[in-house]
């Protein structure tokens, strides 16, 4: 997007950081009722502690939205031409690129001592009202450091579809549908499948302890950076590549 371009979109630069991480979009999501957009990663960390509630606005989230958020893609697609300043050496960068070319600015390097990461964080009402003044990259990078140190990743937890079990890890899932389900055979929505960025809200599995077995013995997450788009981690690789 030229200069004249990008003056004459709605937008500003500011329209796409996020208000928890403070740091440009990574995997947009749009709450539906509010409209209002996080990374997808800071999204569902939100959700872990508030469950019902937009970070922001408090306003109602669907359960659907909850376990597979809306992807914002029409900001997707404005990043990836709409250029951004640098906040330590002002290079103008595509905002969909920015927090790669942290990894790469020495000067950012050297103000904050790590690329571009998501906060740790608690949520309160006061916290929530005030979030977007008082938190900045310095501190969001020291708290997301210490936490990692401290505990390992939080892993994703479902619902069982075919009782009232909650709040399983997928390992857990699969011991219990395999100790307590096999002879069920009724048409379900997975909901390991439906928390993932290519999950279908429609689509039923029919034998829901074969499809367990069969598809989710593992965690993609170990895999695949559920975070980023294909196009983004097609990117990365090109750029590592140059680096073997």
């Amino acid at each position: 997007m030229s200069e004249n371009e990008s003056a004459s979109t709605p937008y500003t630069e500011d329209d796409f950081y996020c208000p928890i991480c403070q740091e440009v979009f990574k995997t947009p999501v749009r709450v539906t009722a509010c409209q209002h957009v996080f990374c997808r990663k800071c999204f569902l960390t939100a959700m872990k502690e508030s469950r019902l509630h937009c970070p922001l606005c408090r306003g109602s989230v669907t359960r659907r939205e909850r376990a597979c958020p809306e992807r914002a893609l029409d900001l997707e697609t404005i990043m990836r031409s709409f250029p951004g300043n640098c906040r330590c050496c002002s290079e103008r960068v595509e905002l969909y690129r920015m927090r790669q070319h942290y990894k790469t600015c020495e000067k950012y390097q050297d103000e904050f001592g790590t690329s571009s990461t998501v906060a740790s964080f608690q949520l309160s009402p006061e916290s929530v009202s005030t979030s977007n003044n008082e938190a900045s990259a310095s501190e969001n990078a020291e708290a997301y450091q210490e936490e990692e140190n401290a505990n390992p990743p939080d892993q994703p937890t479902f619902d069982c579809p075919l009782c009232e079990e909650v709040n399983m890890t997928r390992q857990s899932l699969l011991d219990h549908c395999n100790n307590h389900h096999r002879a069920h055979i009724v048409p379900v929505i997975c909901p390991i499948c439906l928390s993932l960025p290519w999950g279908n809200p429609t689509q039923l599995t029919r034998n829901f302890v074969s499809h367990l077995n069969q598809r989710h013995q593992f965690d993609y997450g170990d895999f695949v950076n559920l975070q980023l788009d294909e196009e983004t981690q097609f990117q990365i690789a090109i750029e590592e590549s140059f680096n073997v």
